[in-house]
């Protein structure tokens, strides 16, 4: 008689505020670059799920976009993604910031989060760019509003990473895996190239210009060599359009090849990226343009 081998199974939600390292840490728990990464706050817009499956046990980390203070319709969507996976998931990591120890979640996600205490877990990211004063005082505001005792971790240097990643395979209710065992991501390759265009105007635009832009994949046609990805970069303002081509087109063209690199490492084979951009006015405070875009919608009460 064969004996009955017990799995572990569930989905960890990362949620914090925007650009505490919520991406950076679910790479690292993961082992492989899913969520795109930048230095600046507001990066993740939706949410992404990555897989680790390892000796008896699947965690599915759900990465949020930070918990903020909505400003226009798009926030209140990434803000109701986020709530949404903090309320749904088996498991809710909080992640605060060691080196911005006085941002600290609202008063309403405080809520959200206390009615998960049961299944709630705290870890204080960036120790190694903090001091010990400030991992104290979020430690003492860790245990006053939530009571948790956090951990302290550097998703970047992936001290206390190990430890981190126990300790929630520990709490994981038993239960057979969501997805076979050699996946690492859920959601569908055009959705990772069209975050990696992202991540790239990103690092190669300023100002307001990466908050105005989303890409999106018109066509992709992996049946050749090399694969023909035809993507649309939509901006808010037809006066942004030139912004992102440049001067004789010099912009869309570095922008085309530092994106091409990232994907053609992503999907192992070459690519031709053509890119196009348009504008959509104002599309980040229109919800039928957010729709269109593929977001989800914000809450009933908010549309407009």
């Amino acid at each position: 008689m064969m004996e009955d081998v017990r799995t572990r199974a569930g989905y960890v939600a990362l949620v914090g505020r925007p650009n505490v390292g919520k991406s950076s840490l679910m790479n690292a728990l993961i082992g492989e670059k899913l969520s795109i990464v930048t230095p600046r706050a507001q990066t993740t817009r939706e949410k992404v799920l990555g897989i680790y499956t390892e000796s008896g046990v699947q965690i599915i980390f759900v990465d949020t976009p930070g918990l903020l203070e909505p400003s226009y319709a798009l926030h209140r969507s990434m803000l109701a993604a986020a709530i949404e996976a903090v309320r749904d998931s088996d498991l809710v990591l909080l992640l605060p910031d060691a080196t911005r120890a006085a941002e600290l979640p609202s008063a309403e996600a405080v809520q959200e989060l206390r009615a998960r205490s049961a299944v709630l877990f705290v870890a204080i990211n960036k120790m190694d760019a903090a001091g010990e004063a400030a991992a104290a005082s979020l430690t003492e505001w860790s245990q006053r509003a939530l009571g948790k005792l956090p951990l302290r971790i550097s998703a970047t240097t992936e001290d206390g990473v190990g430890m981190l990643r126990d300790a929630l395979v520990a709490a994981l209710p038993e239960s057979p895996f969501f997805y076979p065992e050699d996946e690492l991501a859920v959601q569908s390759v055009r959705f990772f190239v069209e975050e990696l265009i992202r991540e790239t105007v990103f690092e190669e635009y300023e100002q307001e210009i990466p908050y105005a832009t989303v890409a999106r994949i018109d066509e992709f046609k992996e049946d050749r060599t090399p694969v023909y990805i035809r993507a649309t970069l939509y901006v808010e303002r037809e006066s942004q359009k030139p912004i992102i081509i440049g001067r004789q087109g010099a912009g869309i063209r570095r922008l085309g090849q530092l994106s091409r690199a990232k994907i053609e490492k992503f999907v192992g084979s070459p690519v031709y990226l053509d890119l196009w951009v348009k504008a959509l006015p104002n599309w980040r405070n229109k919800v039928s343009a957010l729709q269109y875009l593929g977001y989800p919608a914000p809450p009933a009460d908010d549309h407009k």
